[in-house]
């Protein structure tokens, strides 16, 4: 039997992106300057991180469990069995309410086979768990069990870091108090963070201003990675596209990596972590 491949716009790809390998999104929910509209991933991003520099603010929300089944009972009534790939439960509730959607939909379609998978991923990290997979079922066209045995195997090898310039963003969400916000500002501290194994973004390290920053993240591919040449990796960023191609091209140079896709970090991870924010995925021996 045929299936589908469903994630969610927490991978913080393009429609264009999403076409291209078969899949269907469920958006989160942005609210900015008044306006409350599906989270979406295009040049409208600019216009956003030059509010959020002068000081607007965003709420978000995530797809709640009639949004999953708005999309899942078509594939039902098609025929079609459903592999879900979710944002991180470590940061949204999208999963778990995947998950009451599926069993939801399940008593009408009992025929229907649904699979829900926590990716523990985040932003670009999620998008590159997602586009492996949907390149797999591509190229190898697996049973769906086969294929999410294959995620399950592996969404822990999908290494995501991250670091920010401005701490003021972290603090406002939480992640870093009042006090290690305004010395970090004042003497140029930049968080290293990546996404744990329980899928929350956590603060490892921290770096002298902005190039130190950037410059360990490079350096932890060299540490963490596999395969270098092999890989097409994987950048976000918050409005810091020359950084981001830079980078790209240091990761080319130093480990021989083919191919680097560079997207925008969408407005729902975006406006928690705020502009210059940028992220580097790969697959490694751990995260």
């Amino acid at each position: 039997m045929s299936y589908q491949i469903i994630t969610d716009s927490g991978c913080d790809f393009t429609k264009e992106k999403y076409e291209a390998l078969g899949l269907i999104a469920a958006p989160l929910t942005v609210n900015f300057r008044g306006e409350t509209y599906p989270d979406r991933n295009d040049d409208s991003l600019r216009d956003m991180y030059a509010d959020l520099r002068a000081g607007e603010a965003a709420t978000t929300s995530a797809v709640n469990p009639e949004q999953w089944q708005e999309i899942m009972e078509p594939l039902l009534e098609k025929g079609e069995d459903i592999l879900v790939l979710a944002f991180s439960s470590g940061l949204s509730t999208t999963y778990q309410s995947a998950c009451i959607a599926a069993e939801s939909v399940r008593a009408r379609y009992p025929e229907g086979r649904i699979r829900v998978i926590d990716s523990l991923s985040a932003s670009l990290g999620q998008g590159l768990l997602v586009y492996l997979t949907a390149r797999k079922k591509l190229r190898e066209a697996p049973a769906m069990d086969e294929l999410g045995d294959w995620v399950e195997a592996n969404k822990l090898h999908i290494c995501h870091w991250f670091t920010v310039n401005d701490l003021n963003y972290l603090k406002k969400g939480g992640r870093v108090s009042a006090a290690t916000a305004f010395v970090g500002t004042m003497l140029s501290i930049k968080p290293i963070m990546h996404t744990s194994d329980e899928g929350k973004l956590t603060v490892v390290g921290k770096a002298r201003g902005r190039k130190s920053s950037l410059n360990t993240l490079i350096d932890t591919v060299g540490r963490l990675g596999i395969d270098l040449q092999e890989q097409t990796m994987f950048i976000c960023q918050a409005d810091c596209q020359a950084e981001a191609e830079a980078v790209a091209a240091e990761l080319k140079r130093r480990y021989g990596v083919k191919e680097v896709y560079i997207n925008y970090i969408g407005p729902v991870i975006g406006s928690h972590t705020g502009p210059d924010t940028m992220g580097l995925f790969f697959v490694g021996t751990e995260r």
